[in-house]
């Protein structure tokens, strides 16, 4: 199986990301306008990641509690210290983690602690299909004596 380092060299590295200051309304407006499940929150002039930011963290810690996402501070509502993988882990590690702390997105660090990437369970499902199909397809050419 695969590394996190496979995914991000067909994903890219880009990272959506803003800052605890900026309100919830800024960040829906970056999660609509990028077409995108989650932010990574990052300190200000800085690559540390200080939580991350969701669809769920939105319905879960605004809508639910009646509070506006334009007054609502990002600091507010953002999941603090998110789990985080390094670009050398296995897809296999990865899909644990995102089962068994039920997320869907993963920061991707360094091993300076610095943000090279995310990862989302769409991303790891697409890596495993992949893999499989192309598995398929050699072992059908072996069969078929065409590989």
């Amino acid at each position: 199986m695969g590394t996190v380092r496979d995914i991000l060299q067909v994903k890219g590295h880009v990272v959506y990301s803003i800052q605890p200051d900026c309100t919830v309304f800024e960040a829906l407006s970056v999660l609509v306008d990028k077409n995108i499940g989650a932010l990574v929150v990052l300190e200000k002039d800085n690559e540390k990641v200080l939580g991350i930011f969701s669809e769920r963290d939105y319905a879960r810690r605004v809508i639910v509690k009646g509070r506006a996402s334009k007054e609502t501070l990002i600091r507010e509502i953002m999941t603090e210290n998110p789990f985080t993988v390094n670009e050398n882990d296995t897809i296999e590690s990865c899909m644990v983690k995102m089962t068994d702390k039920h997320i869907r997105h993963l920061p991707v660090t360094d091993n300076y602690n610095r943000l090279v990437g995310m990862i989302s369970i769409g991303d790891v499902v697409k890596h495993i299909i992949d893999e499989q199909q192309y598995i398929i397809n050699n072992l059908e050419g072996y069969i078929k004596g065409t590989r």
